[in-house]
């Protein structure tokens, strides 16, 4: 069996590097697609299980249990099985492709949807598109591995896996590519386009074969009248602002709650929260699908549907004030479920809080007497405007929406609401919610060829280790010793327990070093000088090229978290390792 499997790939192989990356695509795509589909069904499975008994009318207490009894199965789950963090997931492909070489570990092939499965059918308020497309990347990753391919055309693979997983859980094979190329910061050239076709066009047959052809939510819009054209606008403005709430808010509960140094503490307090907020608004519950099909089908009274504010219903007032409530709290729900544990993204609540918006501004604007707008266009714009702003991703929002509703009718109406929310966004945030956290650590990969090779240089394997080290204390007679045998012109001066305490140059002991009767009376620490900039293992390679422009000098000591001295970085070093990417990078 090995044999015959050996001879298929060898005979793989010797097709050439173009037509093995098409065939690896098609893989990846196929893979991804049937991925999407299980982790979909496995999500509805769970929650119709869970709920589908409840009462429209009364809510259920159960809510308040379900959410936290998923979120500590997927704790167990991540804890002893997967042992590893696969929290963030597009957050995580970006970091693998900007820090590990584009390397996913093989687990990541399936551990996201068995966790996302858990918590999202439980009622975890997050949403499946994250957690899939860290599958399908991770699938595209470890075939490229498999097959011992290069880290530009691995990075290519998973481009592959991540838009044949958005194509596949939305049949949106255009989506997909725009994606890749927009969240994951993959070049637009001939040779990555062919793939990333092959692959979302192959998980959108998949999707089509096992789920059915027709769209998320076809033959549902209007009209678009130039008349609402300075409605669109205010629903972008209002997505823009939106946006801003919600990546602020969501780190900073994040960050709250990996503060709390025990796990079982966030999960009690995050489930408890997570619990009583769905309790009180059921919408939260899951992803939010049901109820934006429900809205996009003018049946408003679902979003009441299990709320102790069911009777209110046709109260148009408190309407508004629980549609504000469910874009506020949303935010909320989805840190906590993701804060304490649970697996998930940001991918869907965007979407929901975005639809909710987009109703919202829409029932205000008709129950005002503004004018008479659409409800179900804006709804689905709102979902495009938010997209566009917490995603940074315009171009991605366009096309979703439009594949999902089964054409491009929304076309104008998509593009001035994503323009806008977008650029309102962009205007006090700069990154999006997937990057800012590498940003901040300066692992963010991006467009520029010249940024892109410097994230992709590891400062640990450029360190240079041949600068022999010397004790302060250590006499002239021995120094000059080490000297003899060093082909360094620097000496670094440790403490005795290896910490940086200065530099020696050899200038400075050129005059001296020749005259023995000074060997005995004149140390190491006579002649050394302080090292006033050191380079961090853990420093991002910009903050690193900054130091050595602001000091001009050519080596600079490197030390760690403890003032441990590691060794020395140099300038040509760092050029050539940069030449070196670059060519990588950059070859077609």
């Amino acid at each position: 069996m090995k044999k015959t499997a050996q001879k298929i790939i060898n005979r793989l192989l010797s097709l050439g590097d173009g037509k093995v990356l098409i065939i690896l695509a098609l893989i990846a795509g196929f893979a991804a697609g049937l991925a999407a589909v299980v982790l979909k069904h496995a999500i509805i499975g769970v929650k119709f299980m869970l709920t589908s008994w409840f009462n429209a009318e009364t809510g259920s207490l159960l809510y308040l249990a379900y959410p936290g009894i998923g979120i500590f199965i997927t704790v167990i789950f991540v804890k002893y099985f997967v042992r590893d963090n696969i929290s963030h997931g597009i957050t995580r492909v970006l970091h693998a492709i900007s820090r590990k070489k584009s390397k996913l570990k093989p687990h990541n092939c399936y551990s996201s949807v068995i966790a996302s499965s858990f918590t999202i059918g439980f009622g975890g308020s997050v949403g499946a598109e994250a957690p899939i497309v860290l599958t399908g990347a991770a699938i595209g990753s470890n075939i490229g591995q498999y097959f011992g391919r290069n880290y530009k055309t691995v990075t290519l693979l998973i481009g592959c896996g991540a838009a044949g997983a958005v194509a596949g859980i939305f049949k949106a094979p255009l989506a997909g590519i725009v994606f890749t190329l927009e969240i994951l910061m993959l070049d637009l050239t001939l040779s990555s386009i062919i793939p990333l076709l092959v692959s979302s066009l192959a998980a959108t047959l998949v999707s089509y074969l096992l789920l059915g052809r027709d769209v998320e939510f076809s033959n549902i819009i209007t009209e678009f009248s130039m008349h609402n054209i300075p409605f669109y606008i205010v629903l972008g403005l209002f997505c823009g602002f939106v946006a801003l709430y919600f990546t602020r808010a969501t780190l900073a509960i994040e960050n709250r709650l990996s503060k709390i140094l025990k796990p079982y503490k966030s999960w009690i307090i995050g489930s408890v929260s997570l619990g009583i907020l769905i309790f009180l608004l059921p919408p939260l519950y899951g992803e939010g699908y049901g109820i934006l099909s429900s809205l996009l089908t003018d049946n408003s009274d679902a979003i009441f549907q299990d709320s102790m504010f069911y009777a209110f219903k046709d109260t148009v007032w408190i309407m508004f004030i629980y549609l504000a409530a469910i874009i506020v709290f949303k935010v909320v729900a989805m840190a906590l479920t993701n804060g304490c544990g649970g697996v998930g993204g940001t991918f869907g609540p965007t979407l929901f809080i975005g639809g909710i918006s987009g109703f919202l501004i829409a029932k205000v604007i008709n129950t005002l007497g503004v004018a008479d707008v659409p409800e179900v266009n804006f709804t689905l714009v709102g979902m495009g405007g938010m997209m566009a702003a917490v995603m940074h991703a315009p171009l991605t929002a366009i096309f979703l929406i439009a594949e999902i509703t089964g054409g491009y009718g929304l076309l104008f109406p998509l593009m001035i609401a994503s323009v806008s929310a977008f650029l309102t966004n962009r205007s006090f945030e700069r990154h999006s919610i997937y990057t800012r956290r590498l940003a901040l650590r300066g692992e963010l990969i991006t467009h520029n060829k010249d940024q892109a090779a410097l994230t992709l240089l590891d400062i640990k394997n450029l360190i240079e280790k041949d600068f022999i080290a010397v004790k302060q204390n250590d006499k002239l007679g021995d120094f000059v010793k080490i000297i003899s045998i060093s082909n360094r012109n620097i000496f670094p001066v440790i403490s005795d327990d290896e910490k940086l305490l200065g530099l020696v140059y050899l200038d400075s002991v050129r005059r001296i070093m020749f005259d023995s009767n000074l060997y005995e009376s004149v140390y190491v620490r006579d002649f050394m000088f302080p090292s006033s900039v050191t380079i961090n293992v853990n420093d991002a390679m910009n903050v690193v090229i900054e130091k050595f422009e602001e000091t001009k000098k050519w080596n600079l000591p490197v030390v760690d978290e403890n003032d441990v001295y590691c060794g020395f970085l140099s300038k040509s070093q760092i050029l050539t390792a940069y030449r070196d990417v670059i060519v990588e990078v950059s070859e077609e």
